[in-house]
């Protein structure tokens, strides 16, 4: 893990295209701005976490019947 120290209005550059600035500094908070291109997905650790969680859920094969997933649904 790279640590490094920035202070208010400071930032760090990663890949060319990722800026992320320190916005403003609070007793034990911090809060950062991120520059990103679209295309660059951000999360929240917890929330990259959940994500993940419930994507490997859903890929877990069930082996349901037709029959099964008709009444789930009520067809």
């Amino acid at each position: 893990m790279l640590v490094l120290t920035r202070k208010k209005n400071e930032s760090i550059v990663i890949n060319d295209d990722i800026e992320i600035t320190i916005v403003d500094i609070q007793n034990d908070q911090i809060r950062i701005g991120i520059k990103a291109p679209k295309n660059v997905t951000i999360h929240r650790k917890e929330i990259y976490l959940q994500i993940t969680e419930e994507n490997i859920k859903a890929a877990e094969n069930k082996n349901v019947s037709l029959e099964e997933l008709k009444k789930n649904l009520k067809l």
